[in-house]
């Protein structure tokens, strides 16, 4: 029944984008409307100006809504638009703009607010262009910052999924030597478990965390750093002492090959790099980003804007229909989850 599909709250993000194109080619599938009900939040003539972009024999509708309850999802070919703020002016595809980035950011609080009045079951985020926000006074490193202060959390995580892989990371959107001083014990140790929180909620709290070394060779017993002896491993007899199956810290050119070959499925990088260049090699169009510690889940594309080829009609919308899936599975249970595993943190 179409009751029981989960609301998702679609962000447009940055209009200058390829967050308008993605959002109409996902929502025109009927695999995806099949899944949830999803509402965009967004700029509506910025979302007709998309519409051509989907296949002519799937080419839907849109539905400006002022509130959820508006929404008609009874058609499956009408897409309903709720527009936070004043309408976009002047955004051109592919141009730098305040006011798309003042409008990235609009949809993301106004998302935000549904989720807190518990009227959609989770956020799935097309991408905003960082120098945009910055432009429009907001000085956020990216969404998951954003969002975390909204709900107003300290422990979360920023985490990469693809193909039932998973890639946390113990900080993310800060310079290499800023990361060096945030990698301490107990941020270790709360993404361990938070990466045990996720497992859990997919069912497979069972399976093997394996937590990166942030040297080379993983210090080789102190000789190439002490951050091992002194943070990672400490972090990691804790959690097994919680009864997380974690191991660690292994050699990042250890553990990476593993993962590649499905030995661990779920691993904690230290930094942002660690991370991100393995999976991206690997799973570059249909990655998902998932931010694990928050009371809703929120998924989201695994890339930027591509300003070099918004407009044209070209990008690809793989990561945001995984991106919808995801959440679409965990959103309806996951204020359960949420409140079970974060008790810990």
């Amino acid at each position: 029944m179409e009751s029981r599909k989960p609301v998702l709250a679609i962000t447009m993000g940055d209009a200058a984008g390829i967050g308008p194109e993605i959002v109409v080619k996902a929502l025109c599938q009927p695999e995806v409307r099949a899944l949830c009900r999803p509402l965009v939040i967004g700029d509506v003539e910025a979302m007709k100006r998309a519409l051509p972009f989907a296949p002519p024999s799937l080419r839907p509708r849109l539905q400006p809504v002022a509130t959820v309850t508006d929404a008609d999802w009874s058609d499956a070919a009408t897409i309903p638009v709720l527009q936070p703020g004043a309408a976009l002016t002047g955004v051109e595809a592919g141009q730098l703009s305040a006011e798309a980035g003042r409008g990235a950011v609009e949809y993301v609080l106004a998302a935000t607010g549904l989720a807190k009045r518990g009227e959609v079951a989770g956020i799935v985020t097309a991408p905003l262009n960082k120098e945009a926000m910055r432009l429009a006074g907001y000085h956020y490193p990216g969404h998951t910052e954003l969002l975390a202060e909204q709900f107003g959390v300290r422990h979360y995580s920023l985490v990469l999924a693809a193909r039932g892989q998973f890639i946390f990371h113990v900080t993310t959107h800060v310079s290499l030597r800023d990361a060096l001083d945030m990698i301490t014990l107990p941020r270790v140790l709360s993404q361990i478990r938070l990466t045990h929180l996720l497992a859990a909620a997919l069912g497979r709290g069972h399976e093997t965390i394996a937590v990166a070394g942030l040297n080379p060779h993983a210090g080789e017993g102190g000789l190439f750093g002490r951050e091992e002896i002194e943070t990672i491993a400490p972090a990691v007899r804790v959690a097994q002492a919680e009864g997380i199956p974690a191991v660690g810290p292994l050699p990042a050119d250890v553990l990476f090959p593993r993962a590649a070959k499905g030995i661990y499925a779920f691993v904690i990088a230290m930094y942002h790099d660690q991370g991100h260049a393995v999976f991206k090699t690997l799973y570059f169009n249909e990655g998902v980003n998932v931010t694990v510690g928050l009371p809703i889940i929120r998924t989201s594309v695994d890339h930027g804007t591509a300003f070099d080829i918004a407009g044209q009609g070209i990008a690809s919308e793989t990561s945001l229909v995984e991106a919808i899936r995801l959440a679409a599975q965990l959103g309806p249970h996951w204020g359960e989850i949420h409140a079970r595993g974060t008790a810990t943190l």
